[in-house]
């Protein structure tokens, strides 16, 4: 039977994974339905899309909000208390994953939030902020990327010796 330690790696794994596939998702085919491109090469911001999807309350809520960010602690800790090299790349793993969870806490929900629920927002600030949003979230696709591998190699590195 698995260790402790060995389960938690796991599950930042399998959310870590899971969060990069939903996140490319939801960039490719449910942010477009949002920030929608004309013809003239302009975009148009539909707030109401964005509140009709609700995939922080929907979906996010579930997978990253409430469950990465408490697998990142607990990780810490597991990670802090581990040694040899799978120690490195797990710690690299969770530190990673903790810019990603600042990242979001500060400036992605609070932005979205904005978006979706400020009537007043001007139509070319929503559309510039929706533009400034999606090319960020670019970076943090990269990094739950970077620290999805990370935790693999310690995941891998798990088999060899007992963490």
């Amino acid at each position: 039977m698995p260790s402790f330690q060995t389960l938690l790696l796991w599950l930042l794994v399998m959310n870590l994974g899971i969060a990069f596939g939903a996140g490319l998702y939801e960039s490719r085919i449910v942010l477009p339905q949002w920030l929608e491109p004309s013809a003239d090469g302009t975009y148009h911001w539909n707030a109401a899309a964005a509140r009709a999807a609700n995939t922080g309350l929907k979906f996010w809520i579930y997978v990253t909000t409430v469950p990465l960010t408490l697998l990142t602690i607990a990780n810490l800790i597991a990670a802090w208390r581990s040694g040899g090299m799978i120690r490195n790349w797990w710690l690299g793993a969770v530190a990673v994953v903790a810019a990603e969870r600042i990242m979001t806490f500060s400036y992605f929900i609070p932005t979205m939030v904005k978006l979706q629920y400020t009537e007043a927002l001007p139509h070319s600030e929503a559309v510039a902020t929706a533009l400034q949003w999606a090319q960020v979230n670019y970076f943090r696709h990269a990094l739950i990327l970077i620290a999805w591998l990370a935790a693999l190699m310690a995941f891998s590195l798990s088999g060899e010796r007992r963490i």
